[in-house]
């Protein structure tokens, strides 16, 4: 059985290299859900006519740090599994993509998260869950690697983290320490309205962050979610509703079409990448990857349109890459895959 990995401690950069070095100052952090995703071995078909599924590790943040990682970056996760084989196998599996999982704690009483998937014959997806409570939704303030947190040049988040508590209080206060000590803060709505207890609670909690973001992304039925407008693609009701004076990039990624931006001088859209997709798990978390992966080493990159715009190609070629595999980490590219797209496309 594999080892709990401890909690990291601080760390004396004279011990280390100046790659290893410049690798900590470029560590984006991120924090949430990792869990075990089944889904179906045939796609096209309901939870409820599948009879064969597929396991795999799951969970956008979780996602994100090893796309991150795929790409030459340098990442950590922090989050709670259970004291299980699939917790063991999530704590694995994030080593062996080089991903920095000192953070993860585990608990002996709730188990590690289990979601459903299936991809029915009209494309829209299918979640259930089974987290009753689930390990992610038990890591609490005192179990937070502190010192991790504060080596984040981004520190990362989603929405499922600010649902149930200990983890809210957990999450609101890993973001404050990631603020204080000068980290950009990334937020990934991924919206998953089931784990909720209401649409109206979703809205709150998802919203109650929003300030704080220094960049956003959402997807277009998101939009939607949050402003009760029928039309995602309007600017004014970006602009209007969502746009806020404290952020740098708002990001509403558009699927095949690729996604749009916008920041306090400009704003645009970057076309797609043209790819046969196989399954979309993982895609909108592979463009986040790509242009966190950017971002980290070009810190004022919000503020060049151009290579911004370089920088959301890159990102779309991610995201498009991972929807010609099934499942979301195994599909996450590595640069040079990337690049090999770009040249073709």
């Amino acid at each position: 059985m594999t080892e709990k990995p401890t909690s990291g401690g601080s760390k004396d950069f004279s011990l280390y290299s100046t790659k290893d070095q410049e690798a900590m100052k470029s560590l984006v952090v991120c924090f949430g859900e990792m869990l075990i995703d089944f889904v179906p071995s045939v796609s096209g078909v309901s939870l409820a006519e599948a009879s064969v599924f597929e396991k795999a590790p799951g969970g956008a943040p979780a996602n994100v740090a090893v796309g991150i990682s795929r790409l030459g970056g340098s990442s950590a996760f922090i989050g709670k599994v259970g004291d299980d084989q699939f917790g063991y196998m999530l704590a694995d599996i994030l080593k062996e993509n080089k991903v920095n999982n000192s953070g993860m704690r585990f608990d002996h009483k709730a188990r590690t998260a289990l979601a459903f998937i299936s991809l029915k014959s009209d494309g829209e997806r299918e979640f259930l869950f089974f987290r009753n409570p689930s390990a992610d939704m038990l890591l609490q303030e005192s179990e937070l690697d502190v010192n991790l947190i504060k080596q984040a040049k981004i520190f990362h988040f989603g929405s499922i983290s600010l649902i149930n508590e200990p983890c809210k209080s957990a999450h609101l206060a890993a973001m404050a320490i990631a603020k204080k000590s000068g980290s950009i803060l990334s937020y990934d709505v991924n919206l998953r309205l089931p784990l909720w207890p209401s649409e109206d609670a979703a809205r709150e909690g998802i919203m109650s962050v929003w300030d704080q973001a220094d960049v956003i992304k959402v997807s277009e039925d998101e939009i939607t979610f949050l402003t009760g407008v029928d039309n995602p693609n309007d600017d004014n009701v970006v602009l209007k509703k969502l746009f806020h004076p404290n952020l740098k990039l708002f990001l509403v990624s558009e699927g095949s079409k690729g996604c749009r931006y916008y920041t306090k001088k400009f704003k645009g859209r970057v076309p797609g990448v043209k790819v046969k997709p196989i399954d979309t798990t993982g895609a909108g978390d592979a463009f986040v990857s790509g242009i966190l992966s950017v971002l980290v080493s070009d810190i004022n990159l919000y503020e060049d349109e151009k290579r911004l715009r370089e920088a959301l190609n890159f990102a779309n070629a991610c995201g498009a890459l991972v929807v010609t595999k099934k499942g979301a980490i195994p599909a996450m590219p590595t640069k040079e895959e990337v690049h090999q797209i770009l040249k073709q496309d």
